[in-house]
């Protein structure tokens, strides 16, 4: 009969009995005489005992073993409060499957040698935890939608028009012609809303942004909504229900996970109970401005600002109505505006702890001619954009949307130092391989 193989999590949860386990030793240690091997597997650590005694021919493979081999063992388990995970597997049975020798990755690695051993990297207890918290994350996005009535609707990669800025756009050659990597789905996805009404994605967008922080990456997971007959109050209610339910179920399935990663789920707690402060940009300024740190307005909020204020609440904060001139041509004006100047429908969230921007949103100018205006203004042929003007000569209807960035929500949920630990694979400015 053929051994069933069970988890990790699921012998501990059995809790007593025989058992068979599989997966890769994540410590070693013992005597000539005694060898005990942590194993990990996807689920969790548990330590295994192995007598030489009851292995005599096979324990010059067990002696030799080295971190990162895989193996099967088979034995009682018992509960045992010394081992690192409250368990403990007497084994009897031992099945070497493949050896590790001399695993290049060690606690002395920096950043850099690391990035370089991703691919083994992936292996370890800090990026397992992430990627599960990941998952979560992406989940919850798709039943928060879903729960709406949203349908998940994809678009194009390539494209052939700039959205958020012509500075940042990857070029590709395309059979010779000259096209870009998406840096949103924003203008093929309006379309869309005539159809469906209520449409999302998750998908990769690329920003060609010369930047080596710790917050950007040139490709990044973009999670959109866009809605037909809705106005701006719907986009940042709907935006602040999300965030909720996405804390809400990291809270509920990844408590282990966050252990593993020192994130205490009271800096979190939170964000369940409490309404999101929500300022206008002008507003903001006079906070910054008590804080000894005056902007002038028509500025857009850098990051030493965004975290200036981010300091000041323990939940994510929404800034609505930014200058029109620092933000996409598609964005609604408002008919009411400051004395400063004009503004839009717009707003930025960002996230507390020094996390930044985490959602940018607005609601869509409508007017033709004011489309067209605003992409002369900014050195764009609005006769390139005809497809989109479309949407507006039948049967335009109030709408909008917005975009979060996954990797920055998951930094912060997670309490990462680098957005780069967000995502299996990060791309950077210097960063391409593996």
């Amino acid at each position: 009969m053929k051994t069933k193989f069970l988890s990790i999590t699921e012998a501990m949860n059995q809790g007593k009995g025989e058992v068979a386990i599989r997966g890769w030793v994540y410590r070693e240690r013992g005597s000539n005489k005694l060898k005990f091997i942590v194993l990990r597997d996807s689920t969790n650590i548990i330590q295994c005992v192995l007598e030489k005694e009851k292995f005599k021919k096979q324990w010059s493979d067990i002696d030799k073993l080295q971190i990162e081999a895989s193996i099967e063992i088979e034995g009682e388990i018992k509960k045992e409060d010394r081992a690192p995970s409250g368990f403990e597997i007497h084994a009897k049975k031992f099945n070497l499957v493949g050896e590790s020798i001399e695993f290049p990755i060690n606690k002395d690695l920096n950043e850099e040698l690391l990035g370089d051993r991703r691919h083994l990297w992936l292996r370890s207890r800090k990026m397992t935890a992430i990627m599960k918290i990941r998952d979560t994350i992406l989940d919850a996005m798709r039943e928060h939608w879903h729960k709406k009535g949203f349908y998940e609707f994809n678009t194009p990669s390539i494209i052939g028009l700039q959205c958020e800025g012509g500075a940042t756009l990857f070029d590709v050659d395309y059979f010779g012609k000259k096209l870009h990597l998406a840096q949103t789905w924003q203008l093929h996805a309006e379309p869309g809303i005539f159809g469906l009404e209520k449409i999302f994605t998750i998908q990769p967008s690329f920003r060609a942004e010369k930047s080596k922080t710790s917050r950007h990456l040139t490709e990044f997971w973009h999670a959109e909504m866009e809605v037909a007959w809705e106005k701006f109050p719907y986009l940042q209610d709907d935006a602040e229900e999300l965030i909720k339910h996405i804390v809400k179920k990291v809270l509920e399935k990844n408590e282990e996970e966050l252990k593993i990663l020192e994130r205490n789920p009271s800096k979190l707690k939170p964000i369940l109970k409490k309404r999101f402060p929500r300022m206008t940009y002008t507003e903001a300024l006079k906070i910054l401005e008590q804080k000894k740190m005056k902007i002038s307005w028509g500025k857009d909020l850098r990051t030493i600002e965004e975290d200036k204020l981010s300091e000041l609440y323990d939940t994510p904060i929404i800034v609505t109505h930014y200058p029109k001139d620092v933000k996409a041509f598609y964005m609604k004006e408002a008919e009411e505006h400051p004395k400063e100047g004009k503004v839009v429908l717009g707003f930025d969230m960002i996230a507390p702890d020094g996390y930044g921007e985490i959602v940018g949103a607005s609601q869509r100018e409508e007017s033709i001619e004011k489309l067209s205006q605003n992409l002369k203004n900014q050195g764009e042929k609005p006769e390139d954009y005809e497809f989109y003007f479309d949407t507006r000569r039948y049967g335009s209807v109030p709408h909008g949307g917005y975009g979060m960035g996954v990797e920055r929500v998951i930094s912060w949920i997670c309490g990462l130092d680098t957005i780069k630990d967000a995502m299996p694979y990060p791309r950077t400015m210097t960063r391409f391989y593996p």
